[in-house]
């Protein structure tokens, strides 16, 4: 009966000869969570038009996901029985069956907060230092982020894995220890041959590594878990006198993103990329969302146009547990916001927590994961994350372009979109409604013209 409906509205509106616009709803009371909803015949006067104009392209769409981190890794490892973490992963990283389609994904590189310990890929006693990597060692990552990675891998080959350390082996740092602390710079070099033996490492279980950022948010020293300063000078000293030149003396195509830290300090990559020896080795730049605001991305993009844009790591929680405000604001600041803004791929934080927000060691203690999971009865919950996400990793393929949408003059305010177009040629745009009243808006786009009411803090995809 949906399609029928769907297919008649299509007709009145003049596109008999062109298949049906698919709509899909999400509302604040969950009562509609990615559910397909109908498109109607334009109305005389609607609150806000919505114009798409397919012929100007901006980015390649890579991909939207979540970060498998040790302690996601092991939860669905052990969480749950074989079956039900197949299903979940199938799920996750396919579209069948309304599978939400995960194209790109974070690991870290050895410990975050959220893993079971706190662990480096080369750990030495205190006093003892390993210059030469005698004692590198991957078996930390080989329990579970290798195994389910490479299951996310086999489910989606067009799946890309980049990877951030949280910090160097203690015996690097000017701490001597995991926690707090600066690279020292006789160990420069150390650490970019750190970096690509992992590569390397994961390479050979068969994670291919696309893309690595030099430090996780190289601003932010945290007392209870690993953490690392690396100012915008040191970053470009290792990138450019030796991360940058061991992966081109290598031939890995590796690339290397900078920054991988908040909107609020855009100064701090603009400074590392003035350097012009690093800058020759760095493909983009990454952001996090916890402090500032998104059009922080095209700031730094407008001096450096070439460089690729990346939203790597943003995290739900407790603290915003109110569907009403919380899914417009990642609506508006990540799925459409970062897009908006020139990001190839989106990324949140963990892909899946327990009900006690963990498994983790210090850090956020009220974290969501994209689902919860509980190791007791293998119950899985879909989360605010994943129905905000899915709106867009279900429909906007890998190799999409964004596209221009704008809303024309005199509509009202509340409404947030973003558009692309897809490799087979169907278009997507995603409406966010931050409004506190419902908004009936006209879409016009090349051979199509439809209508929709909006409620009040909902989200629709539509796909023609």
């Amino acid at each position: 009966m949906k399609t029928i409906l769907l297919t008649l509205t299509a007709a009145l509106a003049g596109l008999a000869n062109a298949a049906p616009v698919r709509a899909f709803l999400t509302t604040a009371d969950q009562q509609h969570l990615l559910a397909a909803s109908a498109v109607t015949v334009p109305a005389a006067k609607a609150d806000a038009v919505i114009r798409i104009d397919t012929r100007h392209r901006h980015q390649r769409i890579a991909g939207f996901g979540a970060s498998i981190t040790e302690g996601s890794a092991w939860l669905i490892r052990h969480g749950l029985k074989d079956a039900q973490r197949d299903a979940l992963m199938r799920e996750l990283f396919t579209r069948e069956d309304g599978g939400l389609g995960f194209e790109l994904t974070r690991l870290t590189i050895g410990a975050s907060d959220f893993s079971r310990s706190h662990y480096s890929l080369d750990d030495m006693p205190p006093g003892q230092a390993d210059p030469e990597l005698k004692h590198f060692s991957l078996d930390p990552e080989r329990a579970d982020v290798v195994p389910l990675t490479r299951q996310a891998l086999a489910l989606n080959p067009a799946l890309q894995v980049m990877a951030s350390p949280w910090s160097a082996p203690g015996w690097m740092k000017t701490t001597d220890s995991l926690v707090k602390g600066q690279l020292k710079p006789e160990f420069h070099g150390a650490f970019a041959r750190y970096l690509v033996r992992y590569v390397d490492a994961m390479q050979a279980e068969g994670v291919p590594i696309f893309a690595l950022t030099l430090q996780n948010e190289p601003h932010f020293e945290p007392n209870d878990y690993p953490g690392m300063r690396m100012p915008p000078a040191t970053r470009a000293a290792v990138v450019g006198e030796h991360l940058g030149p061991l992966l081109k003396a290598r031939g890995l195509k590796t690339q290397i993103l900078e920054w991988d830290h908040n909107w609020d300090q855009a100064w701090s990559p603009l400074s590392m990329l003035a350097d012009a020896k690093a800058r020759q080795y760095v493909s983009g730049v990454a952001w996090h969302c916890y402090e500032g605001d998104v059009s922080a991305q095209s700031e730094v993009a407008r001096h450096f146009p070439k460089l690729d844009v990346w939203l790597t790591e943003c995290s739900g929680g407790e603290w915003k547990p109110h569907w009403a405000e919380t899914l417009p604001w990642m609506m508006r600041n990540l799925v459409i916001g970062g897009t908006r803004n020139g990001a190839r791929g989106v990324l949140m934080w963990n892909l899946a927590l327990d009900p006690a927000y963990g498994p983790h060691l210090g850090g956020c203690t009220d974290c969501r994961g994209m689902v919860t999971i509980d190791p007791a009865t293998g119950q899985v919950t879909r989360n605010m994350e994943y129905y905000a996400f899915g709106h867009a990793s279900r429909f906007v393929r890998q190799g999409a372009w964004r596209v221009d949408s704008e809303t024309a003059a005199g509509g009202k305010p509340g409404l947030d979109h973003v558009a692309f177009t897809n490799p087979d040629g169907s278009t997507v745009l995603i409406v966010a409604n931050s409004a506190a009243a419902p908004r009936r808006f006209t879409v016009q786009a090349p051979g199509r013209r439809f209508a929709y009411e909006l409620p009040a803090s909902g989200v629709a995809t539509f796909v023609w």
